[in-house]
């Protein structure tokens, strides 16, 4: 089956050698999107909130490109780096996702790229 990398300027460039999504026949699968700014490459100022907003953002403007839209997707992975601000990103998830919500898992980690406090993940399926 191939692979179709999908790449967005509305999203941070990968910051490393792989694609900002990839689909493959009706699947999408996204890499993590960290709270970047698409403009300046630079991590949002402010603190889990401002960082989980942006990296939702991202993760909106991927699947917009591959042709869907955060209804459609079935699973996300939430990584912190601080467990206990697990009620803040909780709340902002919910801002962006609608019931059914996909599947999920979250994860805390002891540090994520360019020193992000939160970073997001995802698989998205098109009907």
């Amino acid at each position: 089956m191939p692979r179709t990398p999908i790449s967005t300027p509305d999203a941070p460039a990968a910051i490393g050698p792989y694609s900002q999504a990839v689909r493959a026949g009706g699947t999408v699968y996204f890499s993590g999107q960290i709270p970047l700014d698409p403009a300046t490459g630079e991590l949002v100022a402010g603190d889990i909130t401002a960082q989980a907003r942006r990296a939702f953002d991202n993760l909106k403007a991927v699947a917009e490109a591959a042709g869907g839209r955060l209804d459609d997707i079935v699973r996300v992975g939430l990584y912190v780096t601080d467990l206990s601000e697990f009620g803040q990103v909780n709340a902002v998830m919910a801002e962006y996702f609608d019931a059914p919500y996909p599947a999920r898992s979250t994860i805390e980690v002891p540090a994520l790229p360019k020193g992000a406090r939160f970073e997001v993940d995802a698989v998205m399926v098109l009907g």
